[in-house]
């Protein structure tokens, strides 16, 4: 098989093409995809990348270490600080418990205390790049269980540096203390090899914060945004570099770089610049890890792996949950935490690397654990479908927001002509306006904390499901003449919509729609009045931009009603033909140019010179000064 580089290159960006997309369409998620074809093109299958597991993980490695960098930018010591409670916390506790159990396990299986406790702290990791990932593509970053589960990786992540610190004085003798690879502590004793390790950390931190701001300051003032990317990966890698010469990970080096930047000007540039590089490497770097499973190693030692796998994963499950519940987190928050963390981490295979290397475990154990955690991470987004597809959706939990369980909803007897259902930023403006003007709403929010806030401004707010017939009807939607429909998501939209059709048809339905998709769905159920997100904001926005540039406002602003007319009216006609695909594609042309000939039609007209300068800054100027 051709193993020239453009071919590697090949095999792994068309694997990703083919396998990434197909796991999407069957809602597998992309991380799984990555995984498959890793397999598919690795040494077990098809055999296009990768002659062992080193070469590959070498490969992918910088991945991570990109990821971990982003990460560190978004969080700068005030802001870890802050998370201290959580990252401390939770976060301490999961790898504190996790690594005790497992080292007791451990011992129980055979091992002694000194191998228990080595793997127990290998083991108690989770990965970084896997639950960011996936989190993320599910929309539960933004959750109490995503922000929990990044409070606890962000804990691992640190605690590498202790774990890579303990490891050498673990050996049995200073002979076998060596770090993989040629690096610059290889003859240095255990003690003196921790003391150097942390300070070849304290040292990438004084870089971050003395060194690198000059240099890019520099950089930038040659106008070469090139130059500046050029500087910024030279950055990461000079880091990276330096870390894996003292035996630490270059992705926690990566990450300490990040948080010293976190506050400098140089900030959003780097994210902006680094972010497409991140993605690509992310892929690779799971391709990677499912190159290196082992098929038919995993085949011939099936049993053992299972037994390790299923236990390990158990434990940090029942750690994770046991948390959450003392961390008061509700059930649906919890499922997601445990599930999300249950797997090893990347960091694994550095540190089964350097374990090697002491001489901690004997190459046949850790063959059989490297191959757990590769296993391991290939089942968490499978596990994250099971949790997402069939246990959350029995808790009704992700149809509504955490914070309303187990909390009563509250007891409604109202009868105001108006009632709404959701009361986000849109909801509130307009309860705002009606109220200014004399008409009185019965509110209605299912997300518990929001309306104890919005109580404490003196809205009325009602803390219930506004989905549900029996809400509903003791809100007075027998009685009331306009439902509002302002929910944040989608699908509530939706059900709001039935359960109105169906019980209260004389209600008239005014709906906000996030998304065009949205807009065709609440048209096509005869919802009376549908408003797209953001439609009235950019055209004030139009009217401005066009108002600076010299035109008339009043012209301007009488253009831009117009638009909205045509644009709403447009809206209807599509969504009757959304799904007759070129037929579709022709109306939007049509659409386009009938806006641009009824606008250019209008302008052009306007010929009454005290129309023309309505509104004008001259004539409004003018008027002021007579006054």
């Amino acid at each position: 098989m051709d193993s020239s580089f453009l071919f590697q290159i090949i095999a792994y960006l068309g694997s990703a093409v083919i396998f990434v997309p197909i796991a999407k369409k069957l809602g597998l998620g992309s991380v799984l995809g990555y995984l498959i074809a890793g397999v598919i093109i690795g040494p077990s299958v098809l055999q296009w990348v990768g002659s062992g597991t080193q070469d590959v993980m070498h490969v992918a490695e910088f991945g991570v270490v990109m990821m971990l960098f982003l990460i560190g930018l978004e969080l700068d010591p005030g802001t870890l600080w802050k998370l201290r409670g959580p990252i401390l916390g939770m976060g301490g506790l999961q790898v504190i418990l996790s690594a005790l159990l497992i080292a007791t396990i451990c011992s129980l299986m055979g091992f002694s205390w000194k191998e228990g406790l080595v793997l127990g702290l290998t083991l108690a990791l989770s990965s970084t790049a896997i639950v960011m990932q996936s989190l993320g593509e599910k929309g539960w970053l933004d959750t109490v269980a995503g922000k929990s589960s990044f409070a606890v990786l962000l804990f691992q992540d640190i605690a590498v540096i202790p774990i890579l610190a303990l490891l050498p004085l673990l050996a049995d003798n200073a002979s076998a203390v060596t770090t993989e690879g040629d690096t610059w502590l290889t003859d240095i004793s255990g003690p003196a090899k921790a003391v150097s390790l942390l300070a070849a950390v304290a040292i990438v931190v004084l870089i971050g914060k003395y060194i690198v701001g000059p240099i890019l300051r520099v950089i930038t003032r040659t106008g070469m945004r090139e130059l500046f990317l050029v500087g910024a990966l030279l950055l990461i890698v000079l880091i990276a570099f330096i870390m894996q010469k003292v035996g630490l990970s270059p992705a926690l080096g990566a990450f300490l770089a990040g948080v010293v930047l976190a506050n400098s000007e140089f900030k959003h540039e780097l994210e902006s610049d680094l972010e497409p590089f991140k993605g690509l490497l992310l892929g690779v770097f799971f391709i990677a890890v499912g190159a290196s499973i082992n098929i038919f190693f995993v085949w011939q030692e099936a049993s053992t792996i299972s037994i390790w796998v299923g236990l390990f994963m158990l434990v940090k499950i029942i750690v994770l949950y046991v948390l959450a519940v003392v961390f008061k987190l509700k059930i649906d928050q919890r499922i997601i935490l445990a599930v999300s963390l249950a797997q090893m981490g990347e960091f694994a295979f550095v540190l089964f690397s350097i374990i090697g290397q002491l001489r901690l475990l004997s190459t046949d154990t850790i063959n059989i654990m490297v191959a757990v955690v590769a296993v391991s991470m290939a089942l968490s987004p499978i596990l994250l479908l099971v949790a997402d597809k069939l246990i959350l959706p029995r808790l009704n939990s992700l149809a509504n927001p955490p914070e309303s369980e187990e909390k009563e909803f509250d007891e409604v007897n109202e009868n105001k002509k108006v009632i709404i259902a959701g009361f986000g930023q849109v909801g509130t403006i307009v309860a705002r306006f009606l109220h200014l003007n004399k008409v009185e709403t019965t509110i209605l929010d299912y997300n518990g904390d929001r309306v104890e806030m919005l109580r404490k401004y003196g809205f009325k707010v009602y803390f219930g499901d506004p989905t549900r017939y029996d809400l509903l009807k003791s809100a007075g939607a027998s009685k009331a003449s306009i439902i509002v429909s302002a929910f944040d998501n989608d699908e509530d939209h939706m059900k709001l919509v039935y359960m109105v059709k169906k019980h209260f048809s004389h209600l008239k339905i005014v709906a906000i729609a996030n998304t065009r998709n949205l807009a065709y769905d609440l048209i096509e159920n005869d919802v009376d009045r549908v408003y797209r997100v953001g439609t009235d904001i950019a055209l004030r926005m139009g009217v401005d931009v066009m108002t600076e540039l010299g035109y008339r406002r009043y012209t301007v602003y009488r253009a831009s009603q117009k638009f909205s007319k045509l644009e709403e009216k447009s809206l209807y006609k599509l969504a009757r033909i959304r799904d007759k695909g070129s037929e579709y594609i022709q109306m939007v042309q049509e659409t386009i140019r009938e806006l641009e000939n009824e606008l250019l039609d209008d302008m052009s007209s306007d010929d009454n010179s005290s129309v023309k300068n309505a509104w004008s800054d001259s004539e409004r100027k003018k008027g002021e000064d007579e006054k």
